[in-house]
């Protein structure tokens, strides 16, 4: 028998879609009762690319989407990248900040759905054109009612697909491009990692605008040619009877939505019906506790794998192993087909056990911020990608985060900009100075709260209400506390973790 030739490793994200099974299942939605196949999907996306290319995008565009979780979602983004870029948006932006990311990105079309929408509406108004993404009965997606037109020239591996915003504690956010070969080989990292097969079955809960939903969920899962399910929205009352119905074999969360769950499980009950079928539980984004790990795989009958991801990575950076490799409490792992080297403030290599600054080399990783060339001073030591995390590596590789070198508070994964929610508040005609930061929450990790002064009379309840029409809700402070003096250090600067100090309640 002669042998095959070897298929060669995607590196573009048509690629990737390009080696399953047509006739396999590749996306359910459990809320429509709709199953494409590897081959439509494959040709929804050409079709939908072409649709887009009809309409004018062009080779280096910024296609900006504002969409729910869905096919439409999945369907726009990989058309998007083939034709030009996505740039997914949170749903949930106010007009203000959606004006500021489609500023930000130059977006030359915002993809939306028929109804709703209304912030990015208006943000768009007469300045980027709108397009109109839907999704018919049959599962077929449209743009402005319309699929085809003349073929689509082929992505290159290096041209940027997907554009998204990380959020730093001083200045702007930056804008991470992220290019096929970053995001295909993330994808096959995930896959690697734990062994996905065509026989997997993802259940994805994550929101489709955050990297941990767009390559972990639905990249990693499409990389190995398994099924991917998209509710609507996560709901922890339906969440067990579409894991029975699909028959999963894991899905990949917060911890949040992991604590979600877990509120809904009486101690020493059987594991739900939906549990039977599941592999292993990932958890990321944000720090899992111990406690919540052991509760989880005693609940749910399944091994629970931590990973560390960030933007500038692609996503997934490190992660626990599937058994029978040792899962640890509190590390994240060894580096999944990434370096990883902890070092001092001055780029020197740290020796095992030493904590320091987390740095990470892989092809995976950016080689820099877009048009930001003060943020890529300070970013790289040498190749390897200063993380701004702090952690240590044990004797076998595997890796512990213990701190942020950086001031962004992760709530529930979603990484927010304390000087973003300074300059709201700043904006308020009687706050004199602003400092936002995070306090520890059970259920979030972190939630927002702030300080301020007055310049004239303003109470909190006013000064909440004003972030209620600047903020999406997740952005909100949740706590605002009045002061005649913001604490300063010796020198007199303002260090946010200072503050937060002074004014977070004892626990």
């Amino acid at each position: 028998m002669t042998a095959q030739p070897a298929s060669p490793t995607p590196n573009t994200l048509s690629g990737l879609l390009a080696h399953a099974d047509a006739s396999a299942t590749a996306i359910v939605l459990p809320d429509h009762d709709i199953r494409l196949t590897y081959g439509q999907l494959r040709e929804q996306v050409s079709s939908l690319a072409a649709a887009l290319a009809a309409a004018g995008v062009r080779r280096g565009d910024r296609v900006g989407m504002a969409l729910p979780n869905g096919l439409p979602t999945i369907v726009a983004f990989l058309a998007a990248a083939e034709v030009a870029t996505a740039a997914p948006l949170n749903p949930g932006y106010k007009e203000d900040e959606f004006k500021f990311y489609l500023e930000d990105t130059s977006a030359a079309v915002l993809l939306l759905p028929p109804d709703g929408a209304e912030a990015a509406r208006k943000a768009a108004g007469d300045t980027v054109p709108i397009l109109v993404v839907d999704m018919d009965a049959s599962g077929t997606v449209t743009v402005n009612g319309k699929t085809g037109g003349p073929p689509v020239a082929p992505p290159a591996i290096d041209d940027v697909a997907l554009i998204l915003h990380t959020s730093g504690s001083t200045g702007r956010p930056k804008r991470v491009p992220l290019s096929h070969a970053n995001l295909t080989i993330s994808a096959q990292n995930v896959a690697a990692s734990y062994a996905l097969t065509p026989a997997d079955v993802s259940l994805c809960v994550m929101p489709l605008f955050h990297v941990h939903g767009l390559v972990a969920s639905t990249l990693g899962t499409l990389a190995s040619g398994g099924t991917l399910v998209v509710p609507a929205k996560f709901s922890p009352l339906s969440f067990w009877r579409i894991a029975r119905d699909v028959g999963a074999t894991w899905y990949s969360a917060v911890p949040t939505i992991h604590q979600l769950l877990l509120a809904r499980v009486d101690p020493g009950a059987p594991k739900p019906a939906g549990a039977e079928k599941l592999r292993f539980i990932r958890s990321c984004s944000a720090s899992l506790p111990p406690q919540v790990m052991h509760d989880l795989e005693a609940a749910f009958g399944a091994p629970v794998l931590e990973a560390y991801g960030m933007t500038e990575a692609a996503h997934q950076m490190a992660t626990n192993p599937l058994p029978p490799g040792e899962r640890t409490p509190g590390s994240v792992g060894p580096g999944s087909n990434v370096g990883i080297t902890i070092r001092d403030s001055e780029g020197r290599v740290l020796p095992t056990g030493e904590r320091g600054e987390i740095c990470i080399f892989g092809p995976n990783v950016v080689t820099g911020y877009e048009n930001n060339p003060e943020a890529n001073a300070t970013a790289f030591f040498d190749s390897w990608f200063r993380t701004g995390d702090q952690g240590y590596l044990d004797a076998r590789g595997y890796l512990t985060l213990s701190g942020r070198l950086k001031e962004m508070i992760n709530r529930g994964g979603e990484k927010i900009s304390p000087r973003e929610i300074d300059e709201v508040l700043l904006a308020h005609p009687a706050v004199g100075e602003a400092v936002c930061f995070g306090v520890p929450h059970k259920m979030w990790g972190e939630e927002v709260a702030a300080v301020v002064t007055l310049k004239s009379a303003a109470t909190a309840v006013e000064l909440l209400a004003f972030c209620k029409e600047q903020l999406a809700e997740f952005k909100r402070p949740k706590q605002i506390y009045i002061t005649d003096t913001i604490p300063r250090t010796a020198t007199g600067k303002i260090q946010r973790r200072v503050v937060a100090e002074a004014f977070t309640p004892p626990a």
